[in-house]
């Protein structure tokens, strides 16, 4: 009987250690199927976290080209204005020292026919005297 009662014993302690066994390898399956899934899903964020990062930069630097195309596309436009006011006021100044040529060159021609009258006076003068 103490044979049967040992064999029972040992085939007790036998089914708990297997049971022990089966449940820690499956406790082992599940935390490793957890931190598989954790393992993928930290992927999945640092690669959708990536995609976004180069997105905002080509963004980013999208828009710095389009301000600097702006910028220099205004500084253009800044040198044509200042180009064609330069251009007008040469062309003023040009007006206004031709009119003043001329002026100078009416009263000298002025100056010039008084003189003419005054000496052709003055021969007049001389020859009835």
């Amino acid at each position: 009987m103490k044979r049967i009662v040992m064999s029972l014993a040992l085939v007790a302690a036998l089914g708990l250690s297997l049971n022990s066994c089966r449940e820690t390898k499956e406790k082992t399956e599940n935390a490793v199927e957890k931190a598989t899934d954790s393992a993928s899903d930290a992927v999945n964020d640092a690669k959708d976290a990536a995609s976004d990062a180069v997105e905002d930069a080509t963004d980013a630097a999208s828009d710095a080209l389009d301000s600097a195309k702006d910028a220099a596309n205004d500084a253009v436009d800044a040198v044509k204005d200042g180009a064609e006011d330069m251009a007008n006021e040469a062309k003023d100044a040009a007006n206004d020292a031709v009119d003043k040529v001329k002026e100078a060159g009416n009263d000298a021609i002025e100056k010039a026919k008084e003189a003419g009258n005054d000496a052709v006076d003055k021969a007049k003068g001389s020859i009835g005297n």
